[in-house]
């Protein structure tokens, strides 16, 4: 079996992939191979911060029996926004903010607002090859689900960052009213992580 890190301090991020990978693929945290620290964020795409994740790991591993890494990097894309807050959604109510922070802000810019369409992009990037290596083989999974921003919060507890607010199309509920075995099969992290999984059995 393949032994991956993930590049997520998250724990719901982590929890969600490894439900979706299904124990094909065994995922450790950067907690269980002894990495800490705040991973950059600099870039302004997604699959930019991906691919910066990815390689802050990859530069941290060497001798660790891993066949690779691979880091996800999200974004809100709200029509009525412009695509805000898009690559900056983690921090859109600013630095260390909470998920609650984040949802008022979103809240408040489209209050008044009749388009509330919206969607979700992830998009993982894998590295592999000889660790230490400086060319490791990149490849790139992306994930993408459209849907609307609710009036209002609505969550049974599950669910984290904006899934109370986002209702996905053909579902009458949130993501955070979804079991995660429904989410995960919908989602954009998802759809990515079921195309990074179909190639990683290849």
């Amino acid at each position: 079996m393949k032994r991956l890190i993930f590049a997520t301090n998250n724990k719901h991020k982590l929890q969600e992939v490894r439900a979706a990978l299904d124990g094909a693929v065994e995922v450790l945290s950067l907690a269980e191979v002894g990495l800490s620290g705040d991973i950059p964020e600099t870039a302004d795409t997604l699959q930019g911060n991906a691919q910066q994740k990815a390689d802050w790991v990859w530069e941290r591993i060497s001798g660790m029996q891993i066949d690779g890494v691979f880091a996800d990097d999200t974004g809100l894309e709200v029509e009525a926004l412009g695509g805000a807050p898009g690559v900056y959604s983690a921090r859109y109510a600013g630095e260390h903010c909470s998920f609650d922070d984040n949802i008022d802000k979103l809240l408040g810019a489209l209050n008044g607002k009749h388009n509330r369409r919206a969607d979700f992009r992830t998009v993982i990037c894998l590295m592999e090859g000889s660790l230490g290596s400086r060319q490791p083989k990149v490849s790139f999974f992306e994930g993408r689900v459209d849907g609307e921003i609710l009036t209002e919060r609505h969550s049974n507890g599950e669910g984290f960052g904006y899934d109370p607010v986002f209702m996905p199309d053909r579902f009458a509920v949130s993501f955070a009213e979804m079991p995660l075995e429904v989410k995960n099969r919908i989602s954009h992290r998802g759809l990515a992580v079921a195309k990074l999984s179909e190639y990683l059995k290849r």
